[in-house]
């Protein structure tokens, strides 16, 4: 059946992640005057958060755990003395300018306003809701999803099915008219796939995964398959 609904995750696939926490991270280093080698908290940083998202996506810590715990844990590899205080103000002070920077991923506006005319289009995040929706608003792309779905709203996270079963029932779509586009193989991909949806891999790391899975390396690639 044709496709009418395009799911896409948001983090990692459309909005630049990587690129604005590091300028999150300068600014608020700054503001708190902190003397720290941004590259090398960042390099440790990086590896340190997507531990912590994966946890967080198996609840095995709590939204607390992961905003304290990726700081504190990164801290401690730099050898950076730090009051626990002073790591829940930097945590407040990320959440609060996160969504400042807004650096997509070349090709989004090209790719969606191709897309737009014909499908109807909308985010299922895993993210947290009052940073998501200022990152869609800031970021200028907003307008062109339907709907909204956050894991926090729902009470549950990609790759549970019943997210996706609560995201194909609040815009009235079916299994096979959908697709689920997104970054992460285990949430976005397999969460898909087992829930009985169609995917596309975003793999802009070039990762080596199971070539049943329709796989780009650049979002304009979707052109071949939409």
């Amino acid at each position: 059946m044709k496709i009418k609904h395009i799911f896409f995750d948001l983090d990692h696939t459309l909005w630049d992640f990587e690129k604005n926490s590091a300028k999150t991270f300068e600014y608020i280093f700054s503001l708190n005057e902190m003397s720290i080698d941004i590259q090398k908290f960042l390099n440790y940083y990086s590896i340190i958060n997507r531990s912590y998202w994966r946890l967080f996506r198996n609840d095995k810590v709590t939204k607390e755990d992961l905003r304290y715990g990726r700081l504190k844990d990164t801290f401690d590899k730099i050898n950076y003395p730090i009051s626990d205080d002073i790591i829940d103000k930097i945590s407040v002070d990320y959440i609060q300018h996160l969504s400042s920077f807004n650096y997509l991923f070349e090709g989004v506006f090209e790719v969606l306003d191709y897309l737009k005319p014909n499908y109807q289009m909308h985010i299922i995040t895993n993210g947290f809701s009052e940073v998501q929706n200022r990152k869609l608003v800031n970021s200028k792309i907003d307008s062109y999803f339907d709907t909204i779905i956050t894991s926090e709203e729902v009470g549950v996270k990609k790759p549970s099915p019943k997210i996706f079963e609560h995201a194909l029932e609040t815009v009235s779509a079916k299994k096979n008219e959908s697709i689920m586009i997104g970054d992460n193989w285990e949430a976005d991909i397999m969460g898909a796939k087992n829930y009985g949806m169609r995917a596309i891999f975003c793999n802009f790391d070039n990762q080596s995964v199971d070539d049943s899975v329709a796989s780009i390396q650049h979002l304009l690639e979707l052109k071949k398959y939409l």
